[in-house]
């Protein structure tokens, strides 16, 4: 079962973003107001702001929070061409009584772009204190930070240049197969070309490049996210365009004996609208996606490996709506999908029971 509960945000305009910290007790929310506000979860599960602020200058696109290995860390993209790296400081305490006050300080300013910085995501921590922004100039930039612990350094590490405006991107988590590897989104409309790209670091070019495109999706992509590895052989990479795309990628050698990615999308049109976030859970065994339609649709693997709306949580605040559930397969149809038995012989020297 699923509790709806709205929360008063209180930002002045749209909000374009709302993340969770790693352990889903922090939340933070970004606006065309041009604040950030960092939400916190009290014991009885009621969100209250514990930090507003003006970040940036223009509409901030997108907030990502860093792997609280390296402390409580945000960055922010924005409208104005820049992104911003954000460090909560804690001061002393006033009295015992009190909690000590907490307050956000910009540790940098990343002003590389010449046009909007669209998206901005911290790396996977096996990688290190890595951040990528995707502009709508089509550049990616990957910036480190060699000291964790001043964080005022973010020198330029890599830049990819793609030929398309970049609306979205998303590190892949899984050290399976590639390292370092990154999906990227476009919502250009008017070239009837592939709009997903994927990128890799490679070990010849030492750089990261672009290895493939995923022609299947021409329409302008709003977001990709990439699911949690949970021991599986692929990857799986969502993708909010016209519809719901679920990318499946697996790696398999030529005939040449190189190592490339074969593809499979699928496609899901039940929104009937535009879609504009998609998000897994930790498992991946969930996924989320919300659309124009002003619905949550939960989505769901069935026993055949197909995906199915789950449920749909509507914006009216009436309560979810559940899908109906496939049919309850026999034991004939269970068995025939899974293994079957063949009668070898028959055992002749029977010993009785005493």
């Amino acid at each position: 079962m699923f509790d709806v509960e709205p929360i008063i945000a209180d930002h002045k305009d749209v909000i374009h973003d709302v993340v969770f910290d790693y352990y889903g007790r922090r939340m933070a929310t970004c606006s065309s107001d041009q604040t950030v506000k960092i939400w916190d979860e009290d014991g009885q599960g009621k969100w209250s702001v514990t930090s507003s602020w003006k970040a940036h200058s223009g509409s901030i696109w997108r907030v990502s929070w860093a792997h609280p290995e390296f402390g409580q860390v945000v960055a922010t993209c924005s409208f104005d061409r820049t992104a911003s790296v954000w460090e909560e400081v804690i001061g002393e305490k006033v009295s015992s009584t009190n909690a000590p006050t907490r307050r956000w300080v910009r540790r940098t300013t990343l002003v590389d772009s010449r046009t909007s910085v669209t998206d901005v995501e911290f790396a996977p921590k096996y990688l290190g204190l890595l951040l990528a922004t995707a502009s709508a100039d089509g550049i990616i930039r990957i910036y480190e930070a060699p000291d964790i612990m001043n964080l005022s350094q973010w020198p330029v590490q890599h830049e990819i240049a793609n030929k398309l405006p970049l609306s979205c991107l998303t590190w892949n988590t899984s050290t399976y197969m590639v390292t370092q590897l990154l999906a990227a989104g476009s919502d250009e409309a008017a070239t009837p070309t592939g709009k997903v790209f994927l990128f890799a670091y490679s070990e010849n070019a030492r750089k990261c490049v672009k290895i493939e495109t995923v022609n299947d999706i021409t329409d302008p992509v709003t977001d990709v996210a990439f699911a949690p590895n949970a021991g599986r052989t692929f990857h799986m990479l969502a993708v909010a365009s016209k519809d719901l795309y679920i990318v499946n990628l697996r790696g398999v050698t030529d005939a040449t004996g190189n190592s490339k990615l074969d593809i499979q999308t699928v496609k899901f049109s039940e929104h009937n609208c535009p879609v504009w976030r998609v998000c897994w859970n930790m498992l991946a065994t969930m996924l989320i996606s919300t659309g124009d339609d002003g619905c949550v649709r939960l989505w769901r693997m069935n026993y055949n490996k197909q995906w199915r709306c789950a449920a749909v949580l509507k914006a009216e605040g009436s309560g979810p709506t559940y899908e109906p559930a496939p049919p309850t397969p026999t034991l004939a149809t269970t068995a025939s999908a899974t293994a079957k038995f063949y009668k070898k012989g028959t055992i002749g020297n029977q010993v009785p029971w005493h």
